[in-house]
């Protein structure tokens, strides 16, 4: 059985780093192998960019985060830029990743990326659903 393909949005990213709980799980479950996690360059730009600004976490703890995800994702490089999220173009960073890592799902917290509810064939979900309706133990279906 294919291994589930997931893209998270950077909220689930800093959520996980600055507080824990839930995103933190997801967090464990990809590093345990359980599904793969892919990212771009560009949402790992802007994990930086919140840790420092937002959060004032100091250059080398930002850092060593963005090294410790780099190290327990898979990157990819978009090919594609999409004009899909209007109100908030940086939304469609997550979804030129999910497009080229051929995602099985997004995870998100962002209105804009849940209100489309999924983008072509890939899924949108919010973390609280993915964690519940636990998709990886299903591994990945074909989207053929």
């Amino acid at each position: 059985m294919a291994k589930l393909r997931v893209v998270a949005d950077t909220n689930i990213f800093v959520s996980a780093l600055q507080f824990g709980g839930a995103a933190e799980d997801l967090w464990f479950l990809a590093q345990a192998g359980l599904f793969d996690l892919f990212v771009s360059a560009a949402i790992l730009e802007e994990l930086a960019g919140v840790l420092a600004a937002k959060f004032r976490w100091s250059r080398p703890h930002v850092q060593e985060a963005v090294s410790e995800i780099r190290d327990h994702t898979q990157l990819v490089q978009p090919r594609e830029d999409l004009a899909v999220i209007r109100d908030d173009p940086d939304d469609d960073r997550i979804l030129e990743c999910a497009v080229e890592a051929d995602a099985h799902v997004v995870v998100s917290g962002d209105s804009h990326l849940l209100k489309l509810k999924a983008f072509g064939s890939i899924p949108v979900m919010s973390l609280a659903h993915f964690l519940e309706s636990r998709p990886w133990e299903r591994g990945a279906k074909a989207k053929d």
